[in-house]
C-alpha cells in the first residue's frame, strides 16, 4: 500500500523500518542517509554485521531498493555508502 499523504522521508523510513527486523536478525544495520528527489537516489549506511558483507549486496538490490521502489515510486535506486 502506497502512503503518499505522508511526507516523503517519512514513507521511506517507515518502508526502511519494515526490513530492519530482517537485517537485524543476522547482527546488521541500515540507516537512511540523504535522498536526492532531483534522481531518485537514496543514500543509506550498512553497519553491523552487513559491512564487509558478500551477501550485502543482495540485501540491497534484492530487499531494500525492490521494497522501496514498490512503496515509495519516487525511490530509484537505492546504494550504500
Amino acid at each position: 500500500m502506497i502512503e503518499t499523504a505522508l511526507p516523503l522521508l517519512d514513507r521511506i523510513e517507515r518502508t526502511i523500518d519494515e526490513m530492519r527486523p530482517y537485517i537485524a536478525s543476522h547482527k546488521g544495520s541500515v540507516e537512511l542517509v540523504d535522498f536526492d528527489a532531483t534522481d531518485g537516489r537514496l543514500l543509506v549506511r550498512l553497519g553491523g554485521t552487513c559491512v564487509g558483507c558478500a551477501a550485502s549486496t543482495v540485501t540491497l538490490k534484492q530487499g531494500l531498493e525492490q521494497r522501496l521502489r514498490r512503496a515509495v515510486p519516487e525511490v530509484l535506486v537505492v546504494e550504500a555508502v
